[in-house]
Order: structure tokens, then C-alpha cells, then sequence
């Protein structure tokens, strides 16, 4: 059985990864590091875990949460789509059954809100909420304010973000701080209204309701 231990240790994985990271700081693009990768895998599991879904469902939720940026090897734009085919190759040489990894494809291609991505099943769902509350500062590499995207801005806004989980109530709430002078709280869910929608979407896929919560606003 295929563990994410096994897959962190695993050389070919590192080295695709770090690679990616490292194009996208040429192009001036957020962190996807390892920290990252080690903190959406710890969130996917954990949401899976909190509301009591089967432990290996929970495991294959932090491989894909540690898998999912790993396209970025090949290019930014689709790296959802060309890191599911990657971790198909992996997965297979690490001999994983074909049904998780199936699971996992589905996952790591759905959670780009630019690719259409959506919920396919329990892990994907997670996936989804785990990558997007990763909204922090400190993933923004530039350090020029007016050279800024709006993804760049959003980010640099955020001081401190996470997901509560609720089991019994059902409810999934995503809580976040913005420093109001790097951007509004509107124009900051305007910029994340997409992602914010998919893990509505992703919520109700696991049963629960979804709370977006800015500077103790509720917004959704």
C-alpha cells in the first residue's frame, strides 16, 4: 500500500517538484514549495478525518494534497490536467492500485477553477478546500507592490487563513484576515469569487455547509 510517506521519499517526485517551483519563481509566479505541498496534504486529510470519512480516503486526500501542484513541472496554465498524467506515471512505478489512482488523477485534475475543475469525489472535494484556504504573504515572491497581479495583491493581503470544520453541524468554514490597505474585503472576494464557489461546491460534496468568513464578515 502506497503511503505519503512514500511518495515524500520518493526521488523522482522531490526533484519534479522542486523544479516546478523553481519555474514558476522565473516568471515571478506565488510559492508552490514543499510547504505548500506538506500543508495541503495535512488540510485534505484533515478534512476528510474530521468528518469521519474512511482512513485510506483520508491518506489518498494527502498524496493528492502533496501531488496536486506537481504539473507545474510542464507549465502553470492546465498544471491540473499535466499533473494528473504525471502522477499517473509515478503512482504506477510505486505500484498503487488502479483504483486509487484513479481517485487521485481525479483530484489533482479537477482543483482549477481556470480548468473548469469541480468535485469528482470525496478527494477532490478536499483537495479543493485544502489548496484554496492556502492564502498567505508569504507566498508572494515579489517584493514591488506595483508589479502585483490581482492573484499577487489577494495573496499579499492575507495575514492569517484556515478551515474550521464543525463535524456535527456539518459545516465547513473558511476564515481569513486581509490587511484592508494592500485591498478591500470586496474586492477581495470579487477576485476569489470562483474559487470561493468551488469550495461551496466541494462543501456540499462532502455533505456540509460552506461559511466564508473576512475580518469576522460572513460573506457566503
Amino acid at each position: 500500500m502506497v503511503t505519503l510517506e512514500m511518495v515524500k521519499n520518493n526521488p523522482i517526485i522531490q526533484e519534479f517538484m522542486d523544479s516546478g517551483n523553481a519555474f514558476l519563481g522565473n516568471i515571478g509566479a506565488i510559492e508552490h514549495n514543499l510547504h505548500h505541498a506538506e500543508l495541503t496534504a495535512r488540510l485534505a486529510s484533515g478534512i476528510l478525518d474530521e468528518l469521519d470519512f474512511p482512513p485510506r480516503e483520508a491518506e489518498l486526500a494527502a498524496i493528492a494534497g502533496y501531488l496536486h501542484d506537481i504539473g507545474n513541472l510542464i507549465n502553470r496554465y492546465g498544471h491540473g490536467m499535466s499533473g494528473a498524467l504525471i502522477a499517473f506515471s509515478v503512482l504506477m512505478e510505486m505500484d498503487m492500485d488502479a483504483d486509487e489512482i484513479a481517485i487521485i488523477m481525479g483530484a489533482i485534475g479537477n482543483h482549477e477553477e481556470h480548468a473548469q475543475g469541480c468535485a469528482v469525489n470525496n478527494v477532490a472535494a478536499a483537495l479543493t478546500l485544502a489548496d484554496k484556504s492556502d492564502v498567505n504573504r508569504s507566498r508572494v515572491r515579489k517584493t514591488d507592490q506595483t508589479t502585483f497581479t490581482p492573484r499577487d495583491r489577494v495573496n499579499y493581503a492575507a495575514t492569517h487563513s484556515e478551515i474550521i470544520i464543525q463535524a456535527e453541524e456539518r459545516i465547513i468554514t473558511m476564515k481569513l484576515e486581509i490587511d484592508t490597505n494592500v485591498c478591500s474585503v470586496m474586492e477581495f472576494f470579487e477576485i476569489f469569487l470562483t474559487k470561493m464557489m468551488m469550495c461551496r461546491h466541494s462543501a456540499e460534496f462532502l455533505g456540509c455547509e460552506f461559511k466564508l468568513v473576512i475580518n469576522n464578515t460572513r460573506l457566503l
